[in-house]
Order: structure tokens, then sequence, then C-alpha cells
């Protein structure tokens, strides 16, 4: 009974731990497809208010998007492709999106999303979109990887994470964080 009470508390308290990490909000999407979804920030650092995010795109993203937010401004920065390739409307592009940085103010009683158009890779994996969240104090590195076959609860500062499947729908483990 004592276990059993115990694996409860743990079921309920995970999302809750979970909720304060950089997270997309629907972590999955259907690979090849256009995505538009939003990694969501749950609290500062240590009380103190969130200042700037900063996101890294995966290289096999070649188009990334980020969507303006009031009183918020955005930085993109740009990686060269070794070899062009077709871009939207067939226009050959020679660089791609390699990261965005919101810079606002988010005070550590509130939570926001910040939005990204993606078109994401054809192949069904998983996606990782390592984070920085500076803070007024202080700053969370949201960077480590899982190995293979361990949770995202097993990190201690999880990278944003997409997972790609044929239809958008997955079934992974460890992904659960409070969705």
């Amino acid at each position: 009974m004592k276990a059993l009470l115990l694996a409860a508390t743990a079921a309920l308290t995970l999302p809750a731990a979970a909720s304060g990490h950089v997270m997309f909000v629907n972590p999955q999407a259907a690979a090849g497809s256009t995505y538009v979804g939003a990694l969501r920030i749950g609290h500062g650092c240590d009380g103190s208010a969130t200042v700037s995010l900063r996101v890294e795109i995966p290289e096999s993203v070649l188009s990334a998007k980020p969507q303006a937010k009031a009183g918020w401004t955005i930085n993109i920065e740009h990686a060269p492709l070794k070899t062009p390739v077709a871009g939207e409307g067939g226009k050959m592009q020679s660089d791609r999106v390699s990261a965005v940085t919101w810079t606002g103010n988010l005070p550590d009683d509130e939570f926001d999303d910040f939005a990204l158009r993606l078109k994401l890779p054809k192949t069904d994996r998983m996606l990782y979109f390592p984070a920085v969240q500076t803070c007024r104090t202080g700053r969370a590195e949201w960077k480590d990887i899982p190995a293979a076959g361990q949770s995202m609860h097993a990190v201690a500062h999880p990278a944003p994470a997409l997972t790609l499947t044929k239809d958008g729908m997955a079934d992974m483990p460890g992904m659960d964080m409070g969705h």
C-alpha cells in the first residue's frame, strides 16, 4: 500500500515539476510538415524575471520563422548551408536560421509562449532545440539531451524536444512532460 501511495504521489508531482522546463506546448509533429507551435516558459530563475529566451534550431530544420510578441524584440541568427536548397516558393536559399532570441520581460509569477513556424525534416525522429533562459538574476540552460532510451525526466535541464512521426502522433517514453 505504501508503494502504491508513493507511486501515486510521484505521478501527481511529475507534471508540476515538468511545467518549469522550457518545452514545446505540443511536442509532437508530422515529419516533413510545416509545424506551427510554441515553446512555453513556466517561470523565471529563482524568483527573477525572464528577460530573454535563445533557442537553437537544429541543422535539419531548413526554415524557421519566429512570431512577433508585443513588448519583445527578436534577433534571428543565420548559418550558411553547405549546399543551397529550394526554399519557400522554390526560391534558392543558401543559409538557414540557426537560432532565435526573444528579449523582453516576463515576471517570474507569469508564463508565456514563444511561437515558431518550422519546416520539419521528413524522417521520424526526435529533434532537440537547446535553449537558454536568461533572467534579471541568473539563467537556466535547457540543453541536456537524454541518452537513447533515457527519459526526459532523467536529465537536469532537458532541451525542448519535438517528436517527429509519420502521422504527427507519438507515444514516446518520457515525453509526458505534463501534457
